[in-house]
């Protein structure tokens, strides 16, 4: 993991994250509108702790990856739980541990607001980020529905 800093979302960094954001948005085939790209950077840098939180991950000093994560309340737990939405590093610097380390200050951010349980979703056909995912987390039986 040389050369890999995980910070927070910095005002300054919107131009990055927007590149970012862009390029995760696309390896899922997907896109938002302007006013979404604004309203959610926004929201990641907002001071409310119900809000999404963002971190930016530099690699020699350039931003290469991001996280989004949220806390929430959990209906069988007291303690809130996070969800991680969004998680994505450059291909040019994949394998050198960035998503590792977005993940684990995730976990490191999860510990500290007192929220153990961390979790996310991926599609199945990304089996490049499933090695990964299989080393650092457990896979669940658990099945995504979504409204029709």
């Amino acid at each position: 993991m040389t050369g890999v800093v995980i910070r927070p979302l910095a005002a300054s960094d919107e131009a990055a994250w927007r590149r970012l954001w862009t390029g995760y948005l696309e390896f899922y085939e997907s896109s938002v509108s302007p006013e979404v790209y604004g309203t959610t950077f926004r929201r990641l840098l907002s001071d409310d702790p119900h809000e999404f939180h963002g971190l930016i991950a530099e690699v020699d000093g350039r931003p290469a990856g991001l996280v989004h994560f949220l806390f929430h309340r959990h209906g069988w737990k007291i303690e809130n739980v996070c969800y991680l939405q969004d998680l994505y590093a450059d291909p040019e610097v994949r394998g050198r541990g960035v998503g590792r380390a977005l993940i684990e200050a995730v976990y490191a951010a999860a510990d500290a607001a007192g929220a153990p349980s961390v979790y996310w979703l991926t599609q199945e056909f990304n089996t490049t980020a499933r090695q990964l995912y299989d080393r650092i987390g457990t896979l669940t039986p658990f099945v995504k529905y979504v409204r029709r």
